[in-house]
């Protein structure tokens, strides 16, 4: 269990004592970690440069990217004009090549026209990620959306295998891949609201956006079927979907994602870290 790296303030008048106060955020990360403090309601937090949103509970959020190498440098500035500051470790993971067969080799090396459909589509997805709704629905426990096999990890390396035997390097995958049956409902880890909804884009197939507020969402692709609307309040374990191998699929299965802001998350960690509250 990571321990609380508890800030202690010196208070003008004198040294730590009953007028401690406290901001409470693990000392060191994981690559990859969705990161949740704690501090007093009313202060500012600020990662390096980057003010974070602090709930009506104190509690915040931030990400941390796969290649971050750390320290994060995190500062509270109290609601009286005092300041703490802590640098937080980063450990590094370990990230395996992941060899993909039977991806249809236009998915793979898509043509200048279909290119530019790609970057429009992941432009417009991008797009729905810069909300930073006070909602706090990213601090409840996490559930998963559908159980099945992890047939593909967060982070790995990918390299697509055409069926000459050409081996095409792309990006880390960018979440969790979960093997189940066409047709299985896919619920809503937490709660939120749908920011995105899109039947049919080229890699990414039948693909929903849910926004958990703090500027963490998770997204739900290659889906066979869409329950919800864009605009729509979705309760946790809601249906959202139904499992599919639409866009760049060898199968039927979910690919979830969990991205704070444009820093892309594991949803495994997500889920150890809710399933570690007491």
């Amino acid at each position: 269990m990571k321990r609380a790296l508890a800030l202690c303030l010196l208070a003008v008048a004198g040294a730590c004592g009953a007028s401690d106060r406290h901001t409470d955020v693990p000392d060191t990360v994981q690559q990859g970690a969705l990161v949740v403090g704690h501090t007093a309601h009313g202060n500012q937090v600020l990662l390096g440069d980057r003010a974070l949103r602090v709930g009506a509970d104190g509690a915040f959020a931030f990400g941390v990217g796969r290649d971050e190498g750390g320290p994060l440098k995190l500062t509270v500035r109290w609601f009286d004009g005092a300041t703490e500051t802590a640098n937080i470790r980063v450990t590094t993971r370990d990230w395996p090549i992941e060899n993909i067969h039977g991806v249809p080799p236009a998915t793979v090396n898509p043509p200048p026209e279909i290119a530019q459909r790609i970057e429009r589509e992941q432009a417009a997805v991008s797009a729905a990620r810069v909300r930073d709704d006070e909602r706090d629905d990213y601090e409840q426990t996490f559930h998963w959306p559908v159980h099945g096999r992890v047939s593909g990890r967060f982070g790995n390396q990918r390299v697509y295998v055409l069926a000459d035997g050409t081996a095409v390097p792309k990006s880390p995958h960018s979440g969790m891949d979960i093997a189940a049956s066409t047709g299985t409902p896919v619920l809503a880890p937490a709660a939120g609201v749908v920011t995105f909804v899109a039947p049919d884009l080229y890699l990414t197939g039948g693909t929903v956006l849910l926004d958990h507020g703090h500027g963490v969402s998770s997204n739900f692709l290659h889906l066979s079927r869409i329950d919800v609307h864009v605009g729509d309040r979705v309760l946790q374990d809601q249906p959202i979907g139904a499992v599919g191998a639409t866009g760049r699929a060898t199968g039927p299965h979910l690919h979830w994602g969990i991205n704070w802001f444009d820093v892309r998350i594991d949803p495994l960690l997500v889920l150890e870290r809710s399933e570690a509250k007491p």
